[in-house]
């Protein structure tokens, strides 16, 4: 498992931060040596990483991939907890679970339950037109009926005739409604008897899955560098009752005993780890040094083949460790190693300013401003004591008016906002956003190899996005539940950037939605553009920035009903 490592280079002083890291040459000189063995070509994508260790004196790598597969190849960490042994525990109850879908799926699947959902279906549509029918027939007599009141004298005879044909009318409706309402529920009571089934069976399988799943986590028993031992189950609950207030309640209820809380099998599904918890490279990679007596030097990961349908991931980019999966597993298992810029999560005792002079406003008036924001500055407050537009425009504006942010952009890029001064004009402006009477268009900066793949000069991309659970900040395209997503393209020409002028494609981006990170997962996505903005680190490669940025922003004042336009270069 050990992987000499024959460079001269300098060792790192501390370990590198797995959330925010730029490999260093050691990382770069296994990588290198770790791709060369891989397929060229491969046909699904996975995650890799090494970790550069010292081993009695000697420097070295030791290699791991995400995810758990059978006969897993040599050369690799092990998992830390192997549980794809044919006869062991978890592929029996798997395998009872798979016996319960397949349950479900030929009971769908059967004669029996397709033709109870067709005889609803059918009984409803007919007596639905048949309700139907008779209401018309009903609207149609009254309508002659009252035609006929206006007409000419009405005898007794003929009214009374009118009121037993209403009378009779109504009836035949009340009985056409429950003659149908019997033969529905009839049909209903058919359909409910399967679906009984397949509901049992659902509670049956969510039972077992519960119970597979805690008893998987209680198995992956981690160390740290303090050579401690916990299991998935109490590292996230830990994590979870210090760092989320959310799930403080909870993590508080089930903080008992191990002995009692296996009794009780209490714990709750939101304090339970995100499947998969584990099975990530840094703590396979972590967990066999700590084994080994290795010593942890610094660590890098990255993707090798195509990109997954729903994540970002670029066939060789280096990538951050996932804070939904192993943030909590690394937080523990780094305790007692010095790391780089260890607190992940800290927050400034010191507000961080920065002068009100020295951010660029191209507009202001009594109601409203539009500024320029600089790359790498917050719209508004986050965690900790950052300075924002936000918290300068209220330091400005301090005795004068609050400021109200009608819109964002991401702390890493830049360009133009606009921010309301009364709570009037920003319900306005607001409105404006929603009525899309808005026009943004923004320019970004991508590799030159987007000429590559021959796109049309402009165009238009739609996929639909939502939050990334087991990887915040981060978005995903998710067809099947995700919030529409639209942004129109248009491909301007070569450029260059940065102090080096180096070369690159600056394209015209113009969101028609608002959506978190619409544009860089919109020009990453294979289906997008297919190519990461420059310094995205997110979804491509960190570089000194990101080079997206807000040119051009249009929208009517809300007091003077002027419309006014705005342009910056980036």
């Amino acid at each position: 498992m050990f992987h000499p490592l024959d460079i001269n280079a300098p060792i790192p002083v501390r370990f590198n931060n797995p959330f925010d890291y730029e490999p260093d040459a050691l990382c770069r000189a296994a990588v290198r040596e770790l791709q060369s063995k891989l397929p060229v070509n491969p046909i699904e994508g996975k995650m890799y990483g090494v970790l550069i260790v010292m081993n009695k004196g000697r420097l070295g790598y030791l290699q791991a991939y995400s995810g758990q597969i059978e006969n897993e190849p040599e050369g690799f960490v092990p998992a830390v907890f192997d549980y794809l042994q044919p006869k062991g525990y978890f592929k029996i109850h798997e395998a009872e679970i798979t016996q319960l879908n397949q349950k479900i799926a030929q009971l769908k699947a059967s004669t029996a339950y397709q033709q109870a959902q067709e005889d609803l279906k059918t009984i409803r549509q007919k007596a639905e037109k048949a309700i139907e029918e008779a209401r018309r027939v009903m609207q149609g007599a009254k309508f002659l009926r009252d035609k006929r009141r206006k007409e000419a004298f009405i005898s007794e005879v003929e009214r009374n005739e009118m009121t037993r044909q209403s009378q009779f009318l109504k009836a035949e409706l009340q009985r056409k409604k429950k003659v149908y309402a019997e033969q529905i529920t009839a049909a209903q009571t058919v359909m409910n008897r399967y679906q009984e089934q397949i509901n049992a069976w659902k509670r049956e399988r969510k039972m077992k899955s519960d119970r597979l799943q805690r008893w998987l986590f209680s198995q992956f028993s981690l160390l740290n560098a303090c050579e401690e031992r916990k299991n998935l189950l109490d590292i996230f609950r830990d994590y979870y009752l210090q760092n989320s207030p959310a799930r403080t309640k909870a993590a508080h209820i089930t903080s008992v005993n191990t002995a009692e809380r296996a009794a009780k099998e209490s714990l709750a599904a939101s304090l339970l780890p995100p499947s998969g918890a584990g099975e990530c490279c840094e703590p396979k990679l972590l967990q066999y040094a700590f084994l080994h007596g290795y010593k942890p030097i610094s660590m890098a990961m990255f993707w090798w083949g195509p990109s997954p349908k729903t994540e970002i991931r670029q066939h060789g980019n280096y990538y951050p460790a996932c804070n939904g999966k192993c943030k909590p597993i690394l937080e523990w298992m780094l305790e007692g190693i010095d790391v780089d810029d260890k607190e992940w999560d800290r927050t400034n005792n010191e507000t961080e300013t920065v002068p009100s002079e020295e951010l660029k406003i191209l507009y202001e008036d009594d109601y409203l401003a539009v500024v320029v924001k600089p790359s790498g500055l917050l719209s508004v407050p986050g965690k900790g004591y950052q300075a924002s537009i936000y918290s300068i425009l209220c330091e400005r504006w301090k005795g004068k008016s609050d400021a109200f942010m009608v819109h964002r952009l991401d702390m890493a890029t830049s360009g133009l906002l606009v921010v309301a001064r009364t709570s009037e004009v920003h319900k306005a402006l607001q409105a404006q956003f929603i009525r899309r009477t808005v026009k943004k268009k923004y320019v970004a900066l991508l590799p030159l190899s987007i000429l590559e793949k021959q796109l049309p000069a402009e165009g238009r991309i739609e996929l639909p996005l939502s939050p990334d659970p087991d990887d915040r900040p981060r978005q995903r395209v998710d067809r099947t539940n995700g919030k529409p997503a639209i942004t129109e393209y248009r491909l301007i020409g070569k450029t260059t950037y940065g102090e080096e002028a180096l070369e690159a494609v600056k394209i015209a981006l113009y969101p028609l939605t608002g959506r978190t990170h619409q544009l860089r997962i919109h020009c990453a996505h294979p289906d997008g553009l297919g190519t990461p903005i420059i310094g995205d680190n997110l979804y491509g490669q960190r570089a000194e920035r990101l080079w997206l940025h807000a040119e051009h922003l249009e929208f009517t004042h809300p007091i003077t009903q002027e419309r006014m336009s705005f342009d910056t270069p980036l």
